[in-house]
């Protein structure tokens, strides 16, 4: 009787042939196990702890929600001089995708206009919101290859005078990766998947990975261009909260791993990689900035989308890519 085997398909005889053509692959496969067995054991953790709730976003006191996208908590308290109250919140989810699903998915939040520069909208269904302004093709910087924030602002502020009486989220990318500050203009990264063929690609844990260890660059320097990153879009941050009225709170959707240490596997982690549930990655920022006044804030059912929120798979899957999550 023929047995079947345990192992993975992916070891394979042919992709043995591969990893010896090219070592790197290999060491990228002993990355993905270990952040696969250091995954389940902080779940593990977790569930005993009763630590892995975080907070409901949408169960919170706010007009306008500003979200930096892979925001650290103590970059953001050494970096930041926006006036308001800071303290710190558990996320829902170690990467937007996780963030999203927890406190937006299968909701209706029909007091609430989602301005978003995160390719993960498009997996949300089309009614959770009263309105979504998807900024993924209107606001495309293919030099950049992300959404600049100065767009965001605009775009933000249209949004408030067209929906004056609903609850406004804004989702930032930066400081998340692809990096536009000097540093990170030193190296090749918009875009990383354009300079790995389809085998470095495919495997490819995240581009904070592939920069350090395909490019060679240090940490010290990839984490210089993160933290320029936050630098770029905590004044545009600033502007829009002085444009917009109500209560605004400044979070993220999720932390970033700067070469932290995995327990119990001891390999170091970079970038935000979804499961992963630790400090460093669920711990955010949360600022909250009170306004002279309060919105009237008023429920109704979703407008018709934007003709700019029907992208094509192709151009989603290249914003993906472009952004480092595929």
């Amino acid at each position: 009787m023929a047995t079947r085997s345990v192992l993975p398909e992916r070891y394979s005889l042919e992709n043995l042939q591969k990893v010896v053509r090219n070592p790197r692959l290999l060491q990228k496969e002993l990355f993905t196990l270990g952040l696969r067995i250091n995954s389940r054991a902080a779940q593990f953790r977790n569930e005993r702890r009763g630590t892995d709730d975080g907070v409901d976003v949408m169960d919170a006191d706010w007009d306008n929600l500003l979200i930096l996208d892979g925001c650290r908590h103590d970059m953001f308290a050494v970096q930041s001089d926006l006036e308001g109250t800071l303290s710190r919140k558990r996320s829902r989810g170690s990467d937007s995708w996780e963030f999203m699903e927890a406190n937006f998915a299968g909701k209706d939040l029909h007091d609430t206009v989602y301005v978003t520069a995160n390719p993960h909208v498009y997996e949300l269904e089309g009614d959770v919101f009263h309105a979504v302004v998807d900024l993924l093709d209107r606001c495309w910087d293919e030099d950049a290859r992300t959404v600049r924030p100065d767009a965001v602002v605009e775009e933000a502020i249209a949004a408030r005078d067209r929906f004056p009486d609903k609850r406004l989220i804004v989702h930032f990318m930066q400081p998340h990766f692809p990096f536009l500050g000097p540093t990170g203009e030193q190296f090749s990264h918009k875009g990383l998947e354009h300079h790995l063929d389809d085998d470095e690609r495919s495997s490819a844990p995240n581009p904070w990975f592939g920069l350090i260890h395909d490019q060679d660059i240090d940490i010290e320097t990839v984490v210089a261009a993160y933290r320029e990153n936050l630098d770029i879009v905590l004044p545009h941050v600033e502007s829009l909260l002085e444009a917009l009225d109500g209560k605004s709170v400044v979070t993220a959707d999720h932390g970033n791993l700067i070469g932290e240490r995995g327990v119990p596997v001891p390999i170091r982690l970079y970038g935000h990689p979804r499961g992963l549930h630790v400090d460093q990655l669920l711990t955010v920022p949360w600022l909250e900035v009170d306004g002279a006044t309060r919105r009237e804030i008023v429920s109704e059912p979703p407008v018709a989308a934007d003709d700019a929120t029907d992208a094509d798979d192709d151009a989603v899957e290249d914003r993906l890519s472009a952004l480092g999550y595929v």
